[in-house]
């Protein structure tokens, strides 16, 4: 709050004395200690990193900014019930994605997508035998042997692609968040990665709640989401803010096309 500059009685005397008498007077001045001027006092400066900036506002504020990232990188570690996920993607506002996503135990994807149109995915075998589990042995060895270290490529549109293409979606990965969401705490501040940040927690349904540490210096990018209870507890890290993404077509000799 800020604090309103006060003068002391007797100058603030001594000062009407002196516009009274300035047409006659030869000198008016401070007569003693007690008269001297003070100078006015500087404004309390606001506590903490976004000085007085309420917990949803701080929160609002990283969001858009993480949105409006042109680039960045996530890691995923979300420990759902049914399928746990990990992933680590590269992703930009061009529409370019690249990196690995697991599934289960042992289940990885590499994913390359570098325009809009087409998504390149290379399954490991252990994901490969899944996808054929029903069939008979010969039919899954000879699922493995074609497509084991070879990239399936299909169109970006297609709902196969598009439920590996979730986490290429910043408004996706953001969705949960609702803006000017009421009853975000400030935390601590601390270091995320190397960066000193601020955490901000939001308590949600059934006892779940969400930590976003939010970066202090330079732009205020959401670093890390943690979140404990509920259905879907694990963690969001982002990283490689502006850094390009290395999102290469693969050649073409060890790509498979799948048609519509």
């Amino acid at each position: 709050m800020p604090v309103h500059p006060r003068t002391r009685p007797t100058a603030a005397v001594a000062a009407v004395l002196c516009t009274a008498l300035a047409l006659g007077a030869t000198a008016c001045g401070p007569t003693s200690d007690d008269a001297k001027p003070t100078k006015p006092a500087k404004p309390a400066e606001p506590a903490g990193p976004f000085g007085d900036l309420t917990g949803s506002q701080i929160v609002d504020k990283a969001f858009a900014a993480t949105r409006s990232a042109k680039s960045l990188t996530v890691d995923v570690d979300l420990k759902t019930a049914v399928d746990p996920t990990k992933a680590y993607l590269s992703l930009d506002s061009q529409g370019r994605c690249a990196g690995t996503l697991t599934t289960g135990v042992d289940r990885t994807t590499e994913l390359v997508k570098a325009d809009d149109k087409n998504v390149y995915l290379r399954f490991d075998e252990a994901f490969l035998r899944e996808q054929v589990k029903e069939e008979s042995q010969e039919v899954q060895d000879a699922t493995v042997k074609e497509l084991r270290g070879r990239w399936m490529k299909s169109p970006a549109s297609d709902p196969d692609s598009e439920g590996m293409l979730a986490l290429c979606d910043l408004d996706e990965l953001l969705g949960g968040f609702e803006q000017g969401a009421s009853g975000i705490v400030k935390g601590k501040e601390t270091t995320i990665g190397g960066q000193p940040a601020l955490a901000l927690t939001e308590p949600g349904e059934g006892g779940e709640t969400s930590t976003v540490y939010v970066a202090t210096k330079g732009a205020p990018y959401v670093l890390r989401i943690v979140t404990k209870g509920g259905e879907e507890p694990g963690t969001l890290a982002f990283s490689q803010y502006g850094k390009p993404v290395a999102a290469k077509v693969p050649a073409a000799k060890g790509v498979v096309v799948v048609e519509d």
